[in-house]
């Protein structure tokens, strides 16, 4: 990860520091993305069982690195203890429910492919859906969404991601992808009732922020 930055460096040990820190058991932590540069499942292992050892319990989002993660149903079964797969389905705990996806650029992005991006963007937008309509009628107090990619372009124009979140009433909303200057400018806070959180973990100082 140092090609991102002189911040990275030794940045596992900076992750575990603020993780054994902050962290308690009873928690749960939101990874939305890019958690293995492994190529295949069991190339991501060790960086897997790295992840379960730290405390809590661990939601997992893919992100765009994330070429490991196969299908649901082979990441779900290989999952070490503590750690969990998000995918076209919800998460609940206590009660609240996360909802999620990868996402994909959106567009008015710079460099949006109004062919191959678009059929990327919507194939997420679908699925960032199915999470959401899994919650269905019962009854949780909140619902946070995760997804790696912002759920809007760089200068913060509404989506189709957007739409949804606000159409099923989310209440926050967490997201990372980018690693360049450009975070600076990223909108973070309240629009529309929805709280946006930028966590990346260089935006976040390698340390979990506390969501509620």
């Amino acid at each position: 990860m140092d090609i991102f930055g002189p911040e990275w460096a030794n940045h596992p040990e900076k992750i575990k520091a603020n993780w054994d820190r902050i962290v308690s058991e009873d928690d749960l932590i939101i990874i939305p993305g890019d958690i293995s540069w492994a190529m295949h499942l069991a190339e991501a292992e060790p960086d897997l069982h790295w992840i379960a050892e730290l405390k809590g319990t661990k939601l997992l989002i893919r992100g765009n690195h994330d070429y490991w993660w196969a299908s649901i149903g082979k990441v779900r079964t290989q999952l070490p203890i503590s750690l969990f797969a998000l995918q076209n389905d919800h998460f609940a705990w206590e009660n609240r429910a996360v909802c999620g996806t990868r996402g994909w650029l959106c567009p008015g992005e710079e460099g949006f492919d109004n062919d191959q991006d678009q059929k990327i963007y919507i194939r997420e937008v679908r699925r960032l859906q199915f999470s959401l309509e899994s919650v269905g009628r019962k009854s949780y107090s909140d619902i946070i969404a995760a997804l790696h990619f912002p759920p809007f372009n760089r200068i913060g124009q509404s989506s189709a991601f957007t739409d949804l979140l606000e159409q099923y009433n989310v209440k926050i909303c967490v997201f990372g992808h980018i690693h360049d200057s450009s975070s600076n400018n990223i909108f973070q806070g309240v629009r529309n009732g929805i709280d946006y959180r930028f966590v990346a973990a260089d935006g976040i100082n390698f340390t979990p922020l506390k969501l509620v």
